[in-house]
């Protein structure tokens, strides 16, 4: 059964429920993602759940969530790259066919990705990565969350 915080996660985070979110961003929520198989995988979640789109922010809170963006993509890089040696890059997408409110997923890739997988958009990597187990966040991510949130606070200080 699927927890009151997933079926609300803006209201979840809103009310400090929402126990994936690692910072509370200028105009959203830095979040670890659900699943892990790309280690490091984040959400940035808007911090209005009636916003569906960028578009539907002014110009200033839009330009604020997109840097924010670009700060959670930056503090996921940063952990990622100091955690394991095969990481390459990260992947920003901002999407909404899915869940209904605005969103940005933030995918770190790695060289140990399978061949047939690493140079594709990761939606393509099989169902079973979703919904197993064993990809599933975990305390087994704590270390992985202590050091993109400690990026976090190093980026956000900088600003």
């Amino acid at each position: 059964m699927i927890s009151d915080w997933r079926a609300d996660r803006i209201g979840s985070a809103l009310r400090g429920e929402n126990p994936t979110v690692l910072r509370r961003l200028g105009a959203g929520f830095a979040a670890i993602g659900d699943v892990q198989f790309l280690p490091g995988y984040s959400v940035l979640l808007v911090d209005d759940p009636q916003v569906e789109r960028l578009s539907d922010l002014p110009r200033a809170k839009r330009l604020a969530f997109l840097s924010d963006m670009d700060v959670l993509g930056e503090a996921v890089e940063r952990a990622c790259r100091r955690l394991d040696p095969a990481f390459r890059r990260v992947n920003l997408e901002i999407l909404g066919n899915t869940d209904g409110f605005l969103h940005a997923h933030v995918w770190p890739r790695f060289a140990w990705e399978p061949d047939d997988l690493v140079r594709v958009p990761v939606w393509l990597y099989p169902h079973g990565h979703w919904t197993d187990e064993r990809h599933a966040l975990a305390p087994r991510h704590d270390a992985l969350r202590l050091e993109i949130s400690a990026e976090l606070d190093r980026l956000t200080a900088q600003a």
